[in-house]
């Protein structure tokens, strides 16, 4: 604990010039507490690193596990996904004696993140079938493991970036909480990283160890982001003091005008950018003989992607640039970012695939970074919960459904292709891969219809002119 306060203490004596968010940081909230409070964000952004990247090719590749099954089990964790709306309505309006309204929601969620990666490595044992228990015990065991760290990761995120929304004051508030999103991508960065170099040999015992780390890390990095964050406040959580029923709040919110076209478009364009998630690894691995630690590196190259996203489009919208034509950009590079990925089996080209894999991650950053810009703009008060909860119910549900279809018609497709059913020419195990992204091809075309009336919109969703707007304005 000491090591990392002494870490968080040196980078408050780096000059500020170096660190592109150090424009967030006021008297009231230096730098050192914001970087501290982000670590929340890290140890999700490993769960999801670990979870989306490692996982699902080790299953499919070294288990052997069929991907369907796959699929539904790393989308498992995006089932509590929905109730994000009502997790940060709950801390909005939560009333204790003790004053918090934060701290008990990132705490449950921590303990229940830390519980699924626990017992995760047992269930994957039990999985494997190198056990006398029966089957249905073993899928029992992995989805409680799976669900446990979805309710985790989704409980802590919206509590904790709801909590970043409080502390910052009201000009700074976007900045922060963006400084939070870019944070989640550099624990999947680094996490990625140190995945490939742990898991390069790859053995079973190495991945038990893996997981288990990622347990003991998230806990200890969430307890050092949340020391002493939030301050106890009696009088403002009073039981005594009436609480709003959701479903009003909600419908206050959704009520505003030209959000329901929004949620639409923000819902198909991450199904788009999500069907692949699940087998994209697999793909390296299965289709262009990638070994585990390559694979795993891929989840980086996607998140180093989104980050060099941000930047672009700070400065375009810093320059009072639509943030709906943003996201239509980002739409027409995933265009050419899943051709590139459907090209490489035929040319052999693993460099080609992994152009393919940054300019996913480039492309989908764009559309998120202009959709959370789009998204923070409807933010009302004392509904930063809300607001986040709900960006936050769109996004996760959708990413759980697109990989779920993306694992289940990669299985279908290419067990009638490889059992000759659609046609000798197709016989190949790429064909179910390279189905999945077609489909999102054309749901990328479909997003860019829905999109297409909100781009002339600027006043009641669209983003005014930003003055300053460095990386700490990315939102979150």
């Amino acid at each position: 604990m000491m090591g990392m306060f002494k870490i968080a203490k040196a980078w408050t004596r780096i000059n500020p010039r170096y660190l592109p968010f150090a424009d967030v940081a006021t008297p009231n909230l230096p730098l050192g507490r914001l970087l501290r409070l982000s670590l929340f964000q890290v140890s999700v952004g490993m769960a999801t690193s670990l979870l989306v990247g490692t996982l699902n090719r080790v299953m499919i590749v070294e288990m052997n596990i069929e991907a369907w099954i796959v699929a539904l089990m790393v989308a498992l964790p995006l089932v509590f996904a929905p109730f994000r709306a009502l997790i940060g309505h709950k801390s909005d309006t939560h009333r204790s004696i003790l004053g918090w309204r934060r701290v008990p929601y990132i705490w449950i969620g921590t303990w229940l993140q830390f519980g699924g990666l626990a017992i995760m490595p047992f269930a994957l044992i039990l999985l494997s079938g190198d056990t006398h228990w029966p089957i249905w015990f073993s899928y029992l065991g992995s989805t409680l493991a799976f669900l446990l760290v979805g309710a985790g990761m989704q409980t802590t995120q919206t509590a904790g970036l709801a909590l970043a929304t409080d502390l910052a004051d009201e000009k700074n508030r976007p900045r922060v909480v963006a400084m939070m999103y870019v944070m989640l991508l550099v624990g999947m960065v680094f996490s990625g990283i140190l995945f490939s170099v742990f898991l390069n040999p790859f053995s079973p015992m190495q991945l038990i160890r893996v997981i288990q780390g990622v347990a003991i890390l998230t806990l200890l990095l969430n307890l050092f982001a949340l020391w002493k964050q939030e301050a106890r406040q009696p009088r403002n959580t009073s039981p005594a003091i009436p609480q709003p029923k959701f479903t009003q709040s909600w419908h206050e919110f959704i009520r505003k005008p030209h959000v329901r076209r929004f949620l639409v478009m923000l819902g198909l364009g991450t199904t788009a950018f999500s069907m692949q998630d699940i087998i994209l690894e697999p793909y390296g691995g299965e289709i262009l003989q990638l070994d585990v630690s390559a694979t795993s590196f891929l989840t980086a190259l996607i998140a180093f992607g989104s980050l060099l996203a941000f930047s672009l489009s700070a400065r375009w919208l810093s320059r009072g640039h639509n943030a709906h034509r943003i996201a239509a950009l980002g739409l027409l590079l995933g265009l050419i970012a899943f051709s590139m990925v459907i090209f490489s089996e035929p040319l052999g080209s693993p460099n080609l695939f992994r152009l393919g894999a940054l300019l996913i991650g480039f492309s989908g950053g764009l559309f998120a970074v202009s959709t959370l810009t789009i998204a923070m703009s409807m933010e009302q008060d004392n509904m930063s919960g809300m607001v986040i909860g709900a960006w936050g119910a769109v996004t996760a549900t959708c990413s759980g459904i697109g990989m779920s279809l993306g694992g289940g018609i990669r299985d279908l497709v290419g067990q009638l292709a490889t059992s000759g059913a659609i046609g000798s020419a197709l016989m190949s195990p790429a064909i179910g891969y390279s189905f999945v992204y077609h489909i999102e091809i054309y749901l990328l075309f479909i997003t860019l219809i829905a999109l297409g009336p909100l781009v002339a919109i600027r006043t009641s969703l669209g983003v005014s002119k930003i003055g300053k707007f460095g990386l700490a304005d990315f939102p979150g």
